[in-house]
């Protein structure tokens, strides 16, 4: 896949950086002798539905363009060739398994940039809410009678055990956004996250806001980026994201309890369903 030669696709936006910019690489032996000067990507996944990495084959002739100007090095949802020599690496899933420590350890030596993506990478996902269950419970009901066959531990955040340099939070992941963080990164530039909630972005698309409509939403909470898209869609924010900060956070608790009289184990149920690792509780 990574030697495949690519026709640059009408219409697309191409993934374009100046010569010597971006990361320093490492000289490589090219398929047709001499040498190239390309970022080698890697894509892993933890425990988790590997949504985030499908979502990246969904870019479809995006991530064609993107093929020519990296090499794409280690994908098991795209291909069966491996190298361990990674200049960026992806992430998907939480730690939830002694092997998916092991393998994250093991991705952080290899990598010199570590990128976890999604709410399972960034969060501990929904994942985490094993974490609130007596282990026996949650090992019986998924895995019956043979629950002593596998090991499990309490699910995690991939920051939880090793360093990570960026994070794409979301379920799954925002495509765009892994696009520009891909470009970013090539070129040394700054990469941020949104540091307003979705509200900003639901009002931005012209909704007519939940609330209006009896409906307990979390987007004043969540990070935006996603072009507030289960709101537009007539679906409630469920804080997929993570919470934007502390500030919004105590205003929210605020306004359940004195505005809308919301029942807080309700709110705190949603809360949790994305952020049972961080524990987020109503100020």
């Amino acid at each position: 896949m990574r030697h495949r030669k690519v026709r640059p696709l009408s219409g697309e936006p191409r993934l374009r950086l100046s010569r010597g910019a971006g990361l320093p690489l490492r000289r490589a032996q090219g398929p047709a002798g001499g040498t190239r000067m390309k970022p080698k990507i890697a894509i892993f996944s933890l425990t988790g539905c590997e949504g985030c990495s499908l979502a990246i084959l969904e870019l479809e002739n995006q991530l064609l363009d993107i093929v020519g100007a990296v090499d794409i090095v280690n994908f098991r949802e795209g291909m069966t060739e491996r190298e361990w020599d990674i200049d960026i690496g992806f992430v998907d899933g939480a730690v939830s398994t002694p092997h998916d420590e092991e393998e994250v350890r093991h991705l952080r030596e290899c990598c010199r940039t570590l990128v976890a993506i999604g709410a399972c990478a960034c969060l501990g996902g929904i994942n985490t809410l094993k974490n609130h269950q007596p282990p026996e419970a949650y090992r019986t009901y998924v895995y019956g009678h043979r629950h002593e066959w596998f090991a499990t531990t309490d699910a995690r955040p991939v920051s939880a055990v090793v360093k990570v340099d960026y994070e794409l939070p979301g379920c799954p992941m925002i495509r765009e956004e892994f696009l520009r963080l891909v470009k970013t990164v090539l070129a040394r530039r700054p990469f941020r996250l949104p540091t307003y909630p979705v509200c900003v972005e639901c009002k931005k698309a012209g909704n007519l806001c939940l609330y209006e409509c009896g409906e307990i939403c979390l987007g004043p909470i969540t990070r935006a980026g996603c072009a507030a898209i289960c709101p537009t869609y007539g679906a409630r924010c469920e804080a997929c994201r993570g919470i934007v900060s502390q500030e919004a956070l105590a205003a929210f608790g605020k306004n359940m309890r004195e505005q809308y009289e919301a029942d807080p184990q309700e709110v705190l149920a949603d809360l949790h369903l994305f952020g049972a690792y961080q524990g987020a509780e109503l100020p």
